[in-house]
């Protein structure tokens, strides 16, 4: 049997993504977009306590069109951060789901993709997958130098879709993607920017809470002795050092929103978006222009710095994710970086095919599904 019918489920920083599949055509796709006042009552719980209001919403979106949950042959989420592992597909196994709800790399929404996927599958006996889990691993191991031995540099990305693109842009580029030399920007609630060598990513910012540029909602690398001064000022507690890094640093401290549409309405138009977190009264719109324009020098700078890495022969520079449709962002981007190689854009990131197609190759050559 080569035809499934395969829901898929994408837990963001700032949104939910559902998808239902039967065999290759997507029956339907919806996304719900939380406000930072919508996440507000978790942020200083484990990502854990949000899993009833996504799981709710994936069980509702199947409901509003009308499929029976005895249909679905398989359910696959996106991976989490579980311990580093080798790209691929994997069941999502006892040990696998103690391990998301855990945390054991970090606390991130994308842990909830194989925990609602297990739940929902085991409503129907069928098996639940994830697939290039963002802490894929292929750093070379000069990359893991970070000055503290006890504290290495690590690989958390967005691997599921910095893959994707990368063999979309060798598609277009002519060439295997295992030829190429490419520098692969996601943008999204997170940044990750990825040097892609020989097939793999040989270098990436830990996209989730203290590397690379800041974001909508994460502070990226902030200067160490400042931080260190902030956790031992006494004026604030670990866990609110923990949502400056992730969840309430970046474009969020600065200007109030995470909802980059919203920022992008309010700087072109003037338009305020009800809910956003955006105050006229605290913010103009020429501050929350410089806020996103650092944002995006930031992201050069980390393109920059990669094409070292990749000792200056780099064959194209591909931004995708949810920022690659910003109309401030990527015009910025490219014209600081596009000295450097071309600059695809992909805008988006079409995975929820990708991880259907992963269920589905692991439904039809069950080999293939890796062991956690």
């Amino acid at each position: 049997m080569s035809e499934y019918n395969i829901l898929v489920i994408n837990p963001g920083s700032t949104s939910d993504e559902v998808s239902y599949f039967r065999g290759e055509a997507e029956v339907f796709h919806k996304t719900v977009r939380y406000s930072p006042e919508d996440l507000k009552p978790y942020e200083c719980e484990k990502i854990t306590a949000q899993f009833d209001l996504r799981r709710r919403m994936a069980l509702e979106a199947l409901k509003e069109h009308g499929v029976d949950i005895k249909e679905l042959h398989a359910v696959i989420g996106r991976g989490g951060l579980v311990k580093p592992i080798e790209g691929g597909v994997y069941e999502v196994s006892d040990t696998l789901l103690e391990d998301l709800k855990e945390g054991v790399m970090g606390d991130h929404p994308s842990n909830l993709g194989g925990m609602i996927a297990r739940d929902i599958a085991g409503r129907n006996g069928v098996k639940a997958f994830i697939a290039d889990p963002v802490v894929v691993d292929e750093l070379d191991s000069i990359a893991r130098y970070s000055g503290m031995p006890e504290n290495p540099r690590i690989s958390i990305f967005h691997a599921l879709n910095q893959k994707r693109v990368g063999r979309h842009a060798a598609h277009q580029l002519g060439k295997p993607y295992e030829d190429c030399r490419l520098i692969i920007m996601h943008g999204g609630g997170g940044i990750s920017v990825g040097a892609h060598l020989g097939g793999r990513v040989a270098d990436v910012n830990n996209a989730l809470d203290g590397d690379g540029p800041f974001t909508p909602q994460r502070s990226g690398g902030v200067p160490a002795g400042g931080l260190v001064k902030m956790c031992f000022s006494g004026k604030y507690t670990q866990a609110e050092m923990k949502l400056k890094l992730k969840g309430r640093g970046g474009l969020v401290a600065y200007t109030g929103t995470s909802d980059c549409i919203a920022l992008e309405k309010y700087i072109l138009t003037g338009e305020v978006k009800p809910g956003s977190g955006l105050d006229p009264a605290r913010i103009s719109r020429e501050q929350a222009k410089e806020a996103v324009l650092a944002m995006a020098y930031q992201v050069s700078k980390e393109i920059g710095a990669l094409a070292a890495v990749l000792e200056g022969k780099v064959d194209a520079i591909v931004l995708t994710g949810g920022l690659a449709y910003d109309k401030i962002v990527v015009p910025e981007i490219k014209r600081r970086v596009g000295w450097i190689a071309p600059v695809l854009s992909y805008p988006g990131g079409d995975e929820m095919t990708a991880l259907r197609t992963a269920a589905a190759t692991a439904l039809n050559t069950p080999a293939r599904v890796k062991k956690y």
